[in-house]
């Protein structure tokens, strides 16, 4: 039961660090992302260290969301098959 507890604990909390990291980046017009030095091009490629890094963040915690999903699915799985809850 604590497993589950944890696993929820932790989808809320990455579902809102998900949310602040998608807003952060830079869209089409230049988005929220430029307000913290990311809208300045520091390399000839277009992106810059700040918008490369919050791309590296939004995937790592993109990532530890879907397997908060996956687990706490295969726990609610196992739960109901067993009978316990």
């Amino acid at each position: 039961m604590a497993f589950a507890y944890t696993l929820i604990v932790l989808l809320v909390i990455t579902s809102v660090l998900l949310t602040m990291l998608v807003l952060l980046h830079r869209g089409k017009g230049g988005g929220l992302s430029s307000m913290f030095g990311g809208g300045v091009s520091s390399s000839l490629a277009g992106s810059s260290v700040a918008e490369k890094n919050l791309d590296r963040y939004t995937i790592l915690v993109g990532i530890i969301w879907f397997a908060c999903i996956v687990g706490l699915g295969l726990w609610l799985k196992v739960a109901m098959a067993t009978g316990n809850s």
